[in-house]
C-alpha cells in the first residue's frame, strides 16, 4: 500500500467516531478527498461527500459507513462512576478492563471499566457472564461534582482505547475496522478514478453515518436521497471464516487475504452482481460469493429501495473479530476491492442498463 493511503488509513482508524458523533473521523476523510475530488461537502446527517464529475454516464455512489460501534453515559453516580449503554452491539465480555477514551464537550477524558475482581467473587458468579449494566467507567473522579468539573455529561460517547497496529503477513488490527475500512476503500476507489482516465461516469463516494444504530437506514437512506444514483456500491465488513468455531456452512468460506466477498440476494442488484463478478475475473481480483437470503445488514438495504429503486451491489472485506477491540484485516483485501470499485465504475458507461428484461 503506499505510504499517503497506509498514513489515512492509520489516522482514520485511530480517531474516534462512534454512532452519532462521527464528526472527528469525518473531518479527517473530507480533509483527505480534498486533493481528489472536484468537491468535497458534508450534510446535516453527518455524512460526507466526495464527487468526481463526470461525462454522459450514469451517477455513482460509492458508500462506506464511517462510524464505528462505541459506549455511552447513561448515569453518574454520587462516587463519581459512570455507568454506560452500547452504541451499537456489544459482547460486554470484551469490555472488562478496557481503557475508553471519553469524548466531553471540553476535549477527551481516560477512564477505564471496572468490575468486580474475581477474588470477591461468589462461586455462581465467576461463571456468569457479564452484563452493560454490571460495569462502570472509571475516570478518577471522587464523586460526581468532580466527575462534573472534567466535562464529564450524561449522553456523552465513549471508544474504547485501542490503537492501529500491523501483524505479520500485511495484516492490521484496530478498533474501528468495522465499517472505517469501508469508508477507507471508497475514498481509496475515487482515488484511482482520479489518477487515471476519468470515467464517464460521475462517481460520488460516500462515508456515511449511523450505521451502527440506524435501524431506518442511518446516513445511507438520507445521502442517496440527496444524490440520486443510478447506481450505488456498498462496502462494509463480513465475517471471516478461517478461525476456529466458525461455522462455513453457515457463514460461507472467506478467508484473510482472499479478496473481497460480493454478495447475492437480498437487496444486490442481480445485474449489478454479475458485471462486479465479471470485472473481478477480467482484472484478476480473487473473490468469494456471499448469500443474502433476507436482508444483509448493511447500508445496502436502505439505499436500493430509495427514491424509485438504485441498482446496488454490496462488496464485503474479510474481517476477524468483529465488534470487538481489535478487529483484523488484510491490507492485500483493501486494496483489491478499491481496484474492483474502480474498474467497475471506469466500466460504466451512458448505454449500461440495469433494467432487467
Amino acid at each position: 500500500m503506499r505510504e499517503r493511503s497506509y498514513d489515512f488509513l492509520k489516522r482514520l482508524l485511530d480517531t474516534p467516531g462512534p454512532s452519532g458523533f462521527e464528526i472527528g473521523a469525518a473531518r479527517v476523510w473530507r480533509k483527505e478527498m480534498e486533493d481528489v475530488a472536484d468537491e468535497v461537502r458534508g450534510d446535516v446527517s453527518g455524512n460526507s461527500i466526495a464527487t468526481l464529475k463526470g461525462g454522459d454516464g450514469p451517477r455513482v455512489m460509492l458508500a462506506g459507513h464511517i462510524d464505528e460501534i462505541g459506549l455511552m453515559i447513561v448515569h453518574i453516580d454520587d462516587d463519581g462512576f459512570l455507568y454506560v449503554d452500547g452504541i451499537g452491539g456489544w459482547d460486554p465480555q470484551v469490555l472488562v478492563g478496557q481503557r475508553v477514551r471519553l469524548l466531553t464537550k471540553q476535549g477527551e477524558v481516560p477512564g477505564v471499566i471496572g468490575k468486580k475482581p474475581i477474588h470477591l467473587m461468589k462461586q455462581e458468579e465467576r461463571t456468569n457472564a457479564s452484563k452493560m449494566e454490571e460495569l462502570w467507567v472509571d475516570v478518577g473522579a471522587d464523586g460526581r461534582d468532580r466527575a462534573t468539573e472534567m466535562g464529564v455529561r450524561v449522553g456523552d460517547p465513549a471508544v474504547l482505547d485501542t490503537s492501529f497496529v500491523e501483524l505479520g503477513g500485511g495484516k492490521i488490527v484496530s478498533r474501528s475496522i468495522d465499517n472505517r475500512i469501508g469508508a477507507f476503500v471508497v475514498a481509496e476507489a475515487l482515488r484511482l478514478l482520479a489518477e487515471g482516465d476519468r470515467p464517464t461516469a460521475e462517481v460520488s463516494a460516500v462515508a456515511t453515518s449511523q450505521e451502527e444504530i440506524g435501524s431506518q437506514g442511518g446516513g445511507a437512506r438520507s445521502s442517496a436521497f440527496s444524490l440520486e444514483p443510478d447506481i450505488a456500491l456498498v462496502v462494509d465488513v463480513t465475517f471471516a471464516s478461517d478461525v476456529p468455531g466458525v461455522e462455513k456452512k453457515t457463514v460461507g468460506d472467506h478467508r484473510i487475504g482472499g479478496g473481497p466477498v460480493l454478495s447475492r440476494g437480498s437487496s444486490v442488484h442481480p445485474l449489478v452482481f454479475e458485471r462486479l463478478a465479471e470485472i473481478a475475473e477480467r482484472e484478476d481480483i480473487p473473490v468469494t460469493l456471499q448469500a443474502n437470503a433476507r436482508h444483509s445488514r448493511t447500508d445496502a438495504d436502505a439505499i436500493y429501495l430509495t427514491r424509485a429503486g438504485v441498482a446496488t451491489g454490496l462488496v464485503s472485506v474479510p474481517n476477524r473479530y468483529m465488534h470487538s477491540p481489535n478487529e483484523l484485516v488484510s491490507l492485500d483485501d483493501l486494496e483489491a476491492t478499491s481496484r474492483l470499485l474502480a474498474a467497475f465504475c471506469r466500466d460504466l458507461t451512458a448505454d449500461t442498463d440495469f433494467v432487467p428484461r
